[in-house]
């Protein structure tokens, strides 16, 4: 971090707490020549707690974030100061001991590029399992990335990793060794024999590369189920540049008459919210008047917004954002959805299913989802633009500091009011993945597809519904990418006009 002499520091807020008269900081006393100069490195922290004082959903319960917390410009710059690592300032003091979700990141373009299914990867997607009483951890392949290093190599779903370059996995070196700084490792593979895991001796040598761009769309096919066609969607993103090819395959289904759709969320981790809105009208409706789900902001932001502006409606077109067309939608218009989710669905998945609830049947399959009801914004040091991120402002952003925060600013509630489901929303039809039969993904015997059909045809499947080896799943590899779990608001900046006028 660069060094920056302060004589002081504005600390008017980026908002004026949204109010005209609601200063929290005693103006410092005017600089004389005899005063010292101190270099200190605050400006990453000092663009912390601004927008965090602002925007984080839980502000007023957090003591260092409290308006009236300073006396003093110098009591807040030494506040700064004593935390001179700004990953260990925003986490040690700025969020609640319950904060899941909010993450800051050194580079703001790595969380970007995240959020558009960009990053550096093998290409391998994967999920972790901690053997029962022991501190082991094996992996299991869940799918592979087209284009990928990973994609090159004789491994696929449901290949068994034990160790990382002839080291055995453990809860002490997965991190490094899976996801360090190592762009190479080689995984150690085993096989199940009689429900045991045991290694095999095969090697899989694999390399990162970097800008490895995911194709959140992983499937979309149309089944030939008893002479009746069901569209079947593997979505494994909410990217903000995939509207348009959803409204492409929702356009094939039209073509199509499906008379179901299975939409498979079981590995989305979450994304954008304008992306919510496109694939929930996709589905049911595109009446624009019809609320999909509310925001709900601390006090202060709420104070800035009118009747109606926190709504999240039904949308008729792919929009503009993120360099769609706007095209308008291939609705559906379906009065029921079969959604496959599990464990590593969370947040934009959740949202998806808590939206359409009240309009629709949402028949979920599977297994308690993350449980994210909370939503987030990526904010830079642009002051002039309240820290918000937008990409045609980059040249905007403090060239000193190009940390960036994504906390969690926001909850969400669907137009029944419903928004209680911190814990998980908890399947209608439970059914966990069987180590020893994964299936292949889109196949109509995979296990949790054919559960799917033959509850849409009443008719018993010819595949086992008998879980040998359950998934106990401790983590994945989607939750070491920048955008882990999130649910994006990226409609608050178009809102930011409103806010400005209020303080004028």
């Amino acid at each position: 971090m660069k060094k920056l002499v302060l004589p002081f520091l504005t600390l008017g807020l980026l908002l004026t707490n949204c109010q005209k008269n609601d200063d929290v900081i005693i103006p410092p006393a005017p600089i004389t020549k005899e005063e010292p100069q101190v270099t200190v490195d605050i400006v990453v922290q000092d663009f912390m707690w601004q927008t965090m004082n602002a925007f984080y959903l839980w502000q007023e319960d957090v003591l260092d974030l409290a308006d009236d917390r300073f006396g003093s410009q110098e009591e807040y710059e030494v506040f700064l100061a004593e935390s001179p690592n700004p990953e260990d300032f925003f986490y040690d003091q700025l969020l609640i001991p319950d904060d899941r979700f909010s993450i800051t990141v050194e580079n703001y373009k790595d969380l970007v590029n995240s959020f558009a299914g960009i990053f550096t990867s093998n290409g391998l997607e994967f999920g972790l399992v901690r053997f029962s009483g022991s501190d082991d951890i094996f992996g299991y392949v869940r799918y592979v990335i087209a284009g990928s290093d990973a994609s090159t190599k004789t491994i696929g779903r449901g290949d068994i990793f034990t160790g990382v370059d002839g080291q055995t996995l453990n809860i002490n070196n997965y991190i490094d060794l899976l996801f360090g700084s190592n762009n190479s490792y080689t995984l150690n593979m085993a096989d199940i024999v009689d429900n045991t895991i045991t290694p095999n001796g095969i090697e899989v040598p694999l390399t990162k590369q970097e800008n490895l761009v995911e194709n959140p769309v992983l499937i979309s096919k149309v089944l030939d189920v008893g002479g009746q066609n069901v569209g079947y969607l593997m979505y494994n993103q909410f990217t903000g540049e995939s509207s348009d090819q959803l409204n492409q395959v929702f356009g094939e289904f039209k073509a199509a008459n499906i008379t179901d759709l299975v939409l498979d969320l079981r590995y989305n981790p979450g994304g954008n919210g304008s992306t919510v809105q496109v694939l929930a009208s996709l589905i049911y409706d595109t009446n624009t008047e019809n609320l999909l789900w509310k925001d709900r902001y601390n006090a202060k932001i709420e104070s800035a917004f009118g009747e109606g502006d926190l709504d999240n409606n039904f949308v008729n077109t792919t929009g503009t954002a993120f360099g769609n067309m706007n095209a308008p939608l291939n609705n559906l218009n379906l009065n029921r959805v079969y959604v496959l989710a599990t464990r590593g669905s969370a947040s934009a998945s959740e949202l998806v299913m808590v939206g359409l609830e009240p309009y629709i049947n949402v028949v979920h399959i599977g297994e308690t989802t993350v449980g994210k009801n909370q939503g987030s914004n990526t904010f830079v040091d642009d002051p002039e633009n309240n820290n918000f991120y937008q990409p045609d402002r980059e040249d905007q952003i403090n060239p000193d500091n190009q940390w960036a925060i994504q906390p969690i600013i926001v909850t969400v509630e669907n137009s029944a009011g419903f928004s209680d489901y911190s814990n998980g929303l908890i399947p209608d039809i439970a059914l966990e993945e069987d180590l020893t039969n994964l299936g292949i993904l889109g196949d109509p015997n995979e296990p949790l597809l054919a559960r799917a059909i033959q509850e849409i045809t009443g008719i018993s499947a010819k595949v086992s519904f008998d879980v040998q080896y359950p998934v106990d799943l401790m983590t994945s590899s989607k939750m070491f990418t920048p955008s882990k779990d999130n649910l994006i608001i990226d409609r608050l900046p178009a809102s930011m006009n409103q806010m400005k006028k209020l303080n004028k």
